[in-house]
């Protein structure tokens, strides 16, 4: 009898679900893995920087006010996150794959491009969830030669919302 094993990419992928399940944003939540040869380097989720108001705390209803072109003025992305953890403790993630629930704005894009991150797997179309007529940011990174997949699993382990 041999024990089934889940793919890493399922693994991660249900990872980073269960962290948007953390974020503290009204608007949407976002989690992301940061993985390098089957190992984690980092993870994030959006929502404000350590430190300042947890929109769902501070504005319950609404949400966290608007900047000047409609974004959250305190959010930070969830592959933001993972990324600006990872570098902050002096990680390398140059070559990484990441796994992220929503896939990568334009400007998120131009980051993980920046990094050297070499793949993004990414569950939802960024695109969709705005309203657009495609997705900038992929659309950027395929332009540039950075690997994107959309994540086709199943999410079998992945703790139920209470």
């Amino acid at each position: 009898m041999s024990l089934e094993r889940p793919a890493f990419d399922d693994i991660f992928m249900e990872l980073a679900v269960n962290l948007a399940k953390r974020s503290h944003c009204i608007k949407r939540h976002v989690g992301a893995v940061l993985t390098k040869d089957t190992r984690i380097i980092s993870i994030g989720y959006n929502g404000p920087p350590a430190g300042t108001h947890n929109c769902d705390v501070e504005w319950p209803q609404e949400g966290c006010p608007r900047s000047s072109k409609g974004s959250c003025s305190l959010a930070i992305h969830a592959e933001q996150n993972a990324i600006l953890y990872a570098v902050k403790n002096k990680t390398s993630v140059e070559g990484s794959t990441l796994y992220v629930t929503l896939s990568p704005c334009l400007s998120c894009a131009r980051i993980i491009y920046s990094m050297g991150i070499l793949k993004v797997v990414y569950l939802k179309s960024y695109g969709e969830f705005k309203g657009l007529p495609e997705d900038e940011g992929l659309e950027f990174l395929k332009r540039f030669g950075t690997a994107t997949e959309q994540y086709l699993g199943a999410l079998d382990n992945v703790t139920p919302m209470i």
